[in-house]
């Protein structure tokens, strides 16, 4: 997993200051997003198969999933060495971005190795 390069917020002030906010560079805020995405659709399919093998059924697998994706987030800002705001426009990308399809790999490798590994 790779954070690409600071977004740059400008450093340079003008003398008109009215405007005082950072400018990001979109190509790099997309690679990131893209790792966002990546990070948590992978570590949702291991999850998923690990929640499988486990045999957690009902509500202990969704707890298992959330605990997997709070710890990616956490993971994520430290690889961002927990200056989010250099590398994305606001905490939400980190936090939540990819959260619902990470869901549905989930479920879907989940209730996959449960069948495999507890009914056959």
């Amino acid at each position: 997993m790779a954070i690409n390069g600071e977004l740059g917020a400008d450093e340079n002030k003008s003398s008109d200051a009215s405007n005082d906010l950072p400018i990001f560079n979109a190509e790099n805020l997309q690679t990131n997003m893209k790792v966002i995405y990546y990070s948590r659709t992978f570590l949702s399919i291991i999850g998923g198969v690990v929640a499988g093998i486990l045999g957690l059924t009902g509500l202990m697998g969704f707890i298992f999933y959330f605990l997997i994706m709070a710890i990616t987030s956490i993971g994520l800002a430290a690889k961002a060495k927990f200056s989010v705001h250099s590398y994305f426009d606001c905490w939400n990308r980190i936090i939540l971005d990819g959260f619902l399809s990470g869901l549905m790999s989930f479920v879907l490798f989940w209730t996959f190795a449960y069948d495999i590994i507890h009914i056959f």
